[in-house]
């Protein structure tokens, strides 16, 4: 895996193409201090793709092969690696983009539904694999799958593991479009473009909001939204957003 940032953005790339991508915990762990160290001050989103031809095959079953951890001790890895990664995703600060360049599957699909927003390959295939290889959903799916397509949908995609390809998974809801491969990076640019115009530390503020409540009963999620309100208030982003408009110019938000 390998990152640089550019005009505010991090662009993370997954670059075991021989592998298809795949992750290994090492990656997942990785991928995870790279989300951590983000920072509203400098980044104003994350991109996350693959190179080559898949975005990623999900875990690394040759490594699954090796077995050579109790079940106890193999817990604590999957805590330690892929619910870490799963915690800084939900976590962040800064909105994560999934330029889907190619297969999701698996972890790779749970990355995805980790995103705020993922723009597909006309090419691409998405599959909640685990079940074939004897596993339950991780790394956030068997818990944010249901939220983006549905339980009945969720429980085809988890049983099955069947592939659907990129504009089943834009109608379920998966990614937000699926977009001729030539216009891919435009698509993702344009969205980027939108992002540097927003105050970073406000969509962080929104993304917190939405994620914490989707738990709560919604008495408590007023109260946490009302919490967080006022703390949006007190800050610089709301005083210049305000008085941009009432002078009829474009905002100045802080970097």
């Amino acid at each position: 895996m390998h990152a640089e940032t550019t005009d505010g953005v991090r662009r993370v790339t997954f670059d075991r193409p021989a592998a298809k991508n795949a992750f290994t915990p090492e990656v997942a762990e990785a991928l995870a201090a790279e989300l951590e160290s983000l920072d509203p001050e400098t980044h104003d989103a994350v991109v996350l793709t693959g190179e080559g031809d898949a975005f990623s095959a999900g875990g690394d079953v040759a490594a699954m092969a090796e077995r050579q951890q109790d079940g106890r001790d193999y817990y604590e890895t999957i805590v330690e690696t892929f619910g870490r990664l799963t915690d800084a995703a939900m976590e962040s600060r800064v909105p994560i983009v999934a330029r889907v360049n190619g297969d999701a599957v698996g972890a790779g699909l749970a990355v995805v539904a980790l995103s705020d927003f993922a723009y597909s390959a006309p090419d691409a295939r998405f599959s909640c694999a685990f079940v074939r290889v004897g596993l339950v959903p991780d790394t956030g799916g068997s818990f944010l799958l249901p939220r983006l397509v549905g339980l009945r949908e969720a429980k085809r995609l988890a049983f099955t593991a069947e592939f659907v390809d990129a504009a089943e998974a834009a109608d379920l809801g998966l990614v937000n479009e699926a977009v001729p491969a030539d216009e891919l990076d435009e698509t993702v640019d344009d969205l980027l473009d939108t992002l540097r115009a927003r105050p970073t530390r406000t969509v962080g503020m929104v993304r917190q909001a939405l994620h914490d409540n989707l738990g709560r009963e919604w008495r408590d999620a007023l109260d946490h939204e009302s919490l967080l309100q006022s703390q949006a208030r007190d800050t610089p982003e709301h005083e210049e957003g305000v008085a941009a408009f009432l002078e009829g110019r474009e905002p100045d938000y802080p970097s």
